[in-house]
């Protein structure tokens, strides 16, 4: 059980430093994660002809339970979002659009495919996010998309990239919160190329095809996301970081940077202040690679703390979309979302209760022996027990409770699906 005299002893430790813990915790409430909807079915999508995953894109592990429908899908997301404080956004890839049964190819999705998704959003207090799916298809199994040579297939693309627009368009009007549309695509060689120009004149024309259909900004906002590498894209991939960064800047588009899209010794905590210098707004896909693009469960690690410092400590927060993106199939699948999206909300909360003002004004002054001296010593400050707080505060169980609840879910319901 939550110690009230726990949390009054810390929020007394943290007001020394004139944070207002109640504050806080009102703010915390109103900053929506974009919980990725593909952790759950292992990025398998409801396509009536469904196809292997390719694009570097691998999921591993067989734990049982992995959900098969939409129905399934949209159950486990609401058992996930029963143990995560606060109020969220789901986000939505083109290939988990419902047809009955018909098979109808990517470029020729429409807003009533999805119109499930928004009546259970709508149902849920929900906002949506969407993504084309440039990958697992006929017309992108030799890795290229909207910079294939071919102009037949780019045009695919191209159309499937504007549908896949319109439907954010449509979920962001009917919900009532603007649609993020992110574009990623798995382009690249696997070797070294003999022409880089040529493949991102191609990218930077089709980019500009899809932008010309003119969506409504009020309920749709588009993203680019770059990569540096992916399985079969080792030596070179066409969107790379300064392409999309290039891109979004001059044509007004959000930069989404991703963990696990960079050098490894690369961090995009270290990125944000950078771009928000020159850009009104950043998306982020919070992963953690290990060695390479892994996209392991967000933990409660040095850069995810780091992320969360960056965001707050900049005044960001109304600036930075947060989204998540990784997928484990070697543990219970709720039981990822849960742990990723409560360690998210964890960093924004660390950042929210450490005396930025004041450590600022420690480096200008340059006094940097007070600054990490402080900068240590808050690290084990009793931060759970206000995360305790906030947990009970919202009706969510408290510490690791959440676990037997997941664990009876996995009896009454995961274990019993084929």
């Amino acid at each position: 059980m939550m110690s009230k005299e726990n949390y009054e002893y810390a929020k007394t430790l943290y007001e020394k430093w004139g944070i207002d813990v109640e504050e806080v915790l009102g703010k915390l409430r109103n900053i929506p994660i974009s919980i990725h909807c593909w952790q759950g079915d292992d990025i398998g999508g409801f396509e009536v002809n469904r196809q292997e995953l390719s694009g570097g894109i691998d999921v591993t592990g067989n734990y049982p339970g992995k959900a098969t429908t939409p129905e399934e899908l949209r159950s486990d997301l609401e058992k996930a979002l029963s143990l995560i404080p606060g109020q969220h956004r789901v986000n939505l890839h083109a290939i988990y659009a419902e047809t009955d049964g018909e098979v109808v190819d990517r470029d020729e999705i429409e807003p009533k495919h999805f119109a499930n998704w928004v009546n259970w959003a709508k149902e849920q207090g929900l906002g949506l996010d969407f993504n084309p799916t440039l990958f697992s298809h006929e017309k992108a199994e030799d890795g290229l998309t909207l910079s294939h040579p071919n102009k037949d297939i780019r045009d695919f693309w191209i159309r499937h990239t504007i549908a896949s627009r319109k439907i954010a368009e449509y979920m962001g009007k009917e919900l009532g919160s603007p649609t993020l549309t992110n574009v990623w695509i798995p382009d690249g060689y696997k070797d070294i190329p003999s022409d880089r120009l040529t493949p991102r004149k191609r990218l930077k024309e089709s980019l500009d095809e899809v932008f010309s259909v003119e969506i409504d900004e009020k309920y749709n906002v588009d993203a680019v996301e770059s990569k540096l590498f992916g399985i079969g894209s080792e030596a070179y991939v066409v969107g790379s970081h300064e392409f999309y960064m290039g891109y979004a800047l001059k044509n007004n588009k959000l930069c989404l940077l991703d963990s696990g899209h960079y050098h490894p010794t690369e961090v995009i905590s270290n990125k944000i202040s950078s771009m928000l210098l020159y850009s009104d707004q950043l998306a982020l896909h919070v992963s953690r690679p290990v060695r390479w693009d892994s996209d392991h469960v967000v933990i409660l690690d040095d850069e995810l703390r780091e992320i969360g410092l960056e965001i707050v400590r900049n005044d960001a927060i109304d600036k930075v979309r947060i989204g998540l993106d990784f997928f484990d199939a070697s543990i219970n699948r709720v039981a990822a979302w849960t742990i990723g999206t409560r360690n998210m909300i964890k960093a924004l909360l660390y950042a929210m209760l450490t005396p930025n003002e004041y450590l600022k004004q420690l480096q200008e002054e340059g006094n940097f022996t007070e600054r990490l001296a402080l900068m240590e010593e808050l690290k084990t400050y009793p931060f759970g027990a206000i995360w305790d707080h906030y947990c009970d505060e919202m009706g969510v169980p408290v510490r690791e409770n959440w676990l037997d609840e997941v664990k009876e879910y996995e009896e009454t319901v995961l274990s019993k699906r084929k």
